[in-house]
């Protein structure tokens, strides 16, 4: 399995972001603004560990090797809310299929459920696309993350009412897009 072009996305991700996004509620024709900070650095092998505990999650071979990140983050809507959060994420490849690498994504603690969490994630070299798919309570959120160049990401967040096991996700609840724009080091 090739992971070296997922290693360099994840790379390029290191370092400090600004987010101006736009967030649809579906069902109440709402429409808000928001601007996000992110602070983006690799995650080191203890923290790498505490992902894999905190999940109870098998401790895979090469832990030192698998890519994450330590996230925090603070958000400004156009109402004024305010939501920060700190957390760890890491990535397990588990197959490559048809050039795609596709496998688990954990975190210490999720966005819409305090609690950690594994999701799936597909990573498309061809686009530099990062898919993740995360299956909560009420919701099913696929979350996007395209590198256009190393100083440029565009976003896309897309929560689905979550439906019965093995039926198709079609009630959108929340589409999110942004473009993300490195800060100068």
């Amino acid at each position: 399995m090739d992971i070296e072009d997922f290693h360099h996305f994840f790379d390029c991700c290191v370092g400090g972001w600004v987010s101006e996004r736009t967030y649809h509620y579906v069902p109440q024709g709402e429409i808000e603004r928001s601007r996000t900070e992110f602070q983006v650095a690799a995650i080191p092998l203890d923290l790498k560990h505490k992902v894999l505990q905190d999940n109870q999650y098998a401790i895979p071979p090469l832990v030192e090797d698998l890519p994450g990140f330590r996230l925090g983050f603070h958000t400004v809507s156009e109402t004024g809310e305010t939501v920060s959060q700190e957390l760890r994420m890491l990535f397990v490849p588990q197959a490559q299929q048809d050039g795609v690498l596709v496998g688990d994504y954990l975190r210490d603690r999720a966005y819409e459920e305090d609690v950690p969490i594994v999701a799936q994630f597909r990573y498309t070299p061809a686009t530099r696309e990062l898919l993740m798919t995360t299956r909560y309570t009420r919701v099913v959120s696929v979350d996007s993350i395209t590198l256009v160049n190393p100083q440029l990401r565009v976003r896309r967040i897309l929560n689905y009412r979550r439906p019965p096991e093995g039926q198709p996700l079609d009630t959108l609840v929340l589409a999110g897009f942004g473009v993300e724009q490195k800060e100068a080091p």
